[in-house]
């Protein structure tokens, strides 16, 4: 058995989850392989486009590049 971290999110202190500036980045896997999907939840934003402020950039980069250290590499 293990554990695995399957999600973060990268958001402003004292935001909630759902907030629109928050953005999930999660592994994903659809029976062809893990990737890494990133989004927001923000109205504001057209379907499929995400906002990135500088600041958050650092942080942003460094949670993206975390989860695609953990995926896994697809095994038929």
């Amino acid at each position: 058995m293990e554990t695995r971290t399957l999600s973060l999110i990268v958001a402003n202190d004292g935001k909630q989850v759902f907030d629109g500036s928050a953005t999930i980045i999660s592994i994903e896997d659809d029976a062809a392989g893990e990737y890494v999907k990133v989004h927001q939840l923000n109205e504001d934003c057209e379907p499929g486009t995400i906002k990135i402020d500088p600041d958050e950039w650092p942080t942003l980069r460094k949670a993206i590049n975390k989860m695609f250290k953990n995926c896994r590499e697809y095994s038929a």
